[in-house]
């Protein structure tokens, strides 16, 4: 698959594996793990020689529950490391990220590539403008409500037809605003605002999302209703189920997988190609 970024197109097999660097003390799995420049490189470095094609950098939690962090802390936390990846390693890099001071900065100033914005552009009404400007991709993900309450007794009467509905008034606001086609990248928004019928029936619909014509990215790692099934009540205990649930998701179509573990993914995705 292709992406234009800043003007320039990169090309990779699917699925791009995106690897996640949480720099947050409160993320669900892996939170103050990597709360130092210096334990970053290193977790980046391993994601990358285990062949993540994307490094996600993110600076805020956003689990359920989480509580805001401040613009002057999100933008400490995750453009001194944005920086040193930069100046280290030639590999993409996405700010994980709602808020357009922070993307500006990230994407500016230390030379991210990629915005992956939970809210859709909605959050922010100025993040519209830093991803035209910026001529970055965009992640247009789906989220029911905020982080602090997406998970409190979200429904839906018709989940898929919902959320399509969703990414075309999301796609058409971005194209309206002169951001191009081939600059969009769609999340169903797994866990964000959804209960565990909602995940399992995004992950076998992909290919209804692939028919809106955008890449489709998929973000599942550890996450609760993995243990939901599985009685796993441990997140970083649930990589069995994650690698099961990003293989289904890429043999239904899914582009682009977002995981804690890359060397986990990339090898059952191997091993995938061969035998199908």
């Amino acid at each position: 698959m292709k992406f234009n970024i800043k003007g320039k197109i990169y090309e990779y097999e699917k699925p791009v594996v995106m690897g996640i660097l949480n720099l947050t003390p409160d993320s669900f799995s892996d939170g103050g793990r990597f709360n130092t420049i210096d334990k970053a490189l290193f977790h980046v470095e391993e994601m990358i020689n285990q062949g993540a094609n994307i490094i996600d950098v993110g600076g805020e939690s956003t689990r359920p529950g989480a509580e805001p962090v401040s613009l002057e802390m999100e933008i400490d936390r995750v453009v001194p490391v944005i920086e040193a990846i930069k100046r280290n390693f030639d590999i993409l890099v996405s700010i994980d990220t709602y808020k357009a001071k922070v993307a500006d900065i990230s994407v500016n100033q230390a030379n991210a590539d990629i915005i992956n914005d939970i809210s859709g552009l909605r959050f922010d009404s100025e993040m519209v403008n830093v991803v035209r400007d910026s001529n970055t991709m965009v992640i247009i993900m789906h989220i029911k409500g905020t982080p602090r309450n997406m998970q409190k007794n979200p429904y839906y009467d018709n989940l898929v037809k919902e959320l399509i509905d969703y990414f075309n008034e999301r796609t058409s606001f971005a194209i309206e605003n002169r951001i191009n086609r081939d600059r969009i990248i769609i999340d169903p928004g797994i866990g964000f605002g959804k209960r565990l019928e909602d995940n399992i029936e995004i992950i076998k619909r992909i290919g209804d999302f692939k028919k809106l014509g955008y890449p489709v990215l998929i973000g599942l790692s550890r996450k609760s209703f993995l243990g939901m099934i599985s009685s796993e009540k441990r997140p970083d205990k649930r990589e069995p189920e994650t690698i099961a649930a990003n293989i289904l998701s890429f043999l239904n179509g899914a582009d682009i997988l977002r995981v804690h573990n890359v060397e986990n993914l990339v090898k059952s995705i191997k091993v995938v190609k061969e035998l199908i």
